[in-house]
């Protein structure tokens, strides 16, 4: 059971450093160590596939959300090739968290992420 625990915890920490890269050239190389090629990213405002599409997703949410960070809150709980688990868009000033949101995650053989489903659990007015 550890084994497979640190597999999702691994694709999670991977997918927060992908998130929170601010640099393009890290962001890139950020999202090809996170997802998969041919890998994909679904939520209400987005519905991409491939590395550059992921990349410029979490671009957008930097220049709508400049100053911010992501962060996981709670554990993150898996099986099989399937992973759940929720976060929080983390002001660095202030430390206010105006969006949060649950993601579930499908990874390949390789660890890397096949596909996330985001659901937006809290987003502010006029976002």
């Amino acid at each position: 059971m550890p084994a497979n625990t640190d597999r999702y915890e691994n694709a999670v920490s991977r997918y927060f450093e992908a998130w929170n890269a601010r640099e393009p050239k890290a962001r890139t190389k950020a999202v090809a160590a996170a997802w998969a090629v041919g890998g994909g990213y679904t939520d209400p405002l987005a519905d991409v596939v491939g590395h550059e599409q992921i990349a410029g997703v979490i671009a957008a949410a930097h220049e709508q959300f400049p100053g911010f960070a992501f962060r996981l809150t709670g554990a993150v709980d898996g099986h099989h090739d399937t992973a759940r688990f929720s976060w929080e868009l983390v002001s660095e000033v202030d430390g206010s968290a105006p969006v949060a949101g649950s993601d579930v995650i499908t990874l390949a053989g390789d660890g890397r992420i096949r596909t996330v489903l985001g659901f937006l659990d809290r987003v502010p007015d006029g976002a």
